[in-house]
């Protein structure tokens, strides 16, 4: 009988958890370190023209390290509600964004949250080009289901909305048939406004930790899914050929996870 494959998370997960904040307020720095602490890998989404609008922000010269072993991305350069802005303007707000913060970091940058959570059609369409691969909007899903379009990628929930439901909902998933990803958003400084800190460390002390779950930043999430669909199987499913670097997992049948490294051609 042919074999059955279902796609796996890196390690053979069959969960994922990941986190996005923007505007790089200063709050970010008990924000990350929150973070660290419970094994948790989030986006950060900084306008590389605000750095010193005032000292209620983060310092450009502290970005590549307070926030390594996440994620940098685009929040364009100033933040303008960029639906009203002629194209070129947009693709300049971006582009110098990135160019901004890919010195910074050291590395390519190619995520963005939408500033305002303004968005078009057309820029949707403008994004690929840009060097950008997802735009993250706003609101709430209340779902763990994979996002269908990533430049319209909407987050399970927003921290000050159902977070506690949604992450003892998430921790009870364990149909590994499925893949699931549980996606927070928010503003630092929100924690601040409404002094619910407290929230955040619950939220972080439930989902942390656990075995079944991937922790990833935004890019890392498409990343994976992108070298899961470069897979080569035969047409029978008996062997698989991985073009990747990276190592896949998958599952064949109802076995454990099978790792496919980088290069390499696997019989199953």
């Amino acid at each position: 009988m042919k074999n059955r494959i279902y796609y796996c998370f890196p390690g053979g997960k069959f969960k994922a958890l990941t986190l996005s904040y923007d505007d790089g307020r200063t709050q970010d720095r008990r924000l990350v370190e929150m973070f660290n602490h419970y094994g948790l890998r989030a986006t950060f989404n900084l306008n590389s023209g605000l750095f010193d609008r005032d000292d209620k922000r983060i310092r450009p010269e502290e970005v590549k390290e307070l926030y390594r072993g996440h994620e940098v991305a685009c929040h364009t350069v100033t933040h303008p509600t960029i639906a009203r802005c002629p194209l070129p303007e947009v693709a300049n707000e971006i582009l110098d964004d990135r160019a901004a913060l890919e010195k910074m970091v050291g590395t390519p940058v190619r995520g963005l949250a939408y500033p305002n959570g303004s968005l078009s059609e057309e820029i949707c369409q403008l994004l690929p080009g840009l060097g950008i691969r997802y735009g993250r909007v706003v609101g709430s899903s209340d779902t763990f289901a994979l996002p269908e379009d990533p430049y319209r990628w909407q987050a399970t929930c927003h921290h000050n909305h159902r977070l506690i439901e949604n992450a003892e909902a998430f921790n009870a998933l364990f149909k590994k048939q499925y893949l699931y990803l549980m996606y927070v958003w928010g503003h630092s400084y929100e924690f601040d406004d409404a002094g619910n800190w407290d929230l955040m460390e619950k939220f972080c002390s439930l989902v942390g930790g656990h075995d079944d779950v991937w922790y990833c930043t935004n890019i890392e999430y498409w990343d994976a899914m992108d070298d899961l669909h470069r897979l080569q199987f035969s047409a029978d499913n008996s062997f698989v050929y991985n073009p990747n670097a990276r190592s896949c997992f998958i599952r064949v049948n109802d076995g454990e996870p099978v790792e496919i490294p980088g290069g390499s051609l696997v019989c199953l």
